[in-house]
């Protein structure tokens, strides 16, 4: 298994940005598809992007497609979420999550602890 820590929440004004990272410890980071997932209260955890082994593909929530850029470096064992115009419904808990062959939510390996993204209206 992979060691995952995220980085980079914090508070931003509606229309701004922020990017995430994940950095995962391990030798086979590359045999692991990574995510971003979120938790706002009182709601279910969500997919929010993904990215396969080796970056060439990336996958996105309708809620978040055209706004959020996911992408990894393998050399550097890292995963970064870059979050533009975001808005106060991206309010959440974020999640970077690892998983050698499922990114769906029930499933997925490997969890980082969670940074917490507040977006003011």
């Amino acid at each position: 298994q992979v060691q995952l820590v995220e980085s980079g929440g914090g508070l931003v004004q509606a229309g701004g940005s922020l990017r995430l990272s994940c950095a995962a410890s391990g030798r086979t980071f590359s045999s692991y598809l990574m995510g971003w997932f979120r938790q706002a209260p009182g709601k279910e955890r969500e997919f929010v992007a993904g990215v396969s082994w080796s970056g060439g593909s990336t996958y996105y929530a309708d809620t978040v497609k055209g706004r959020f850029t996911i992408s990894r470096d393998n050399a550097k064992n890292t995963v970064l979420l870059q979050m533009n115009s975001l808005k106060p419904e991206d309010t959440a808990v974020y999640y970077c999550a690892a998983d050698p062959t499922t990114l769906r939510v029930g499933e997925v390996d490997c969890w980082g602890q969670g940074t917490q993204v507040t977006v003011s209206s």
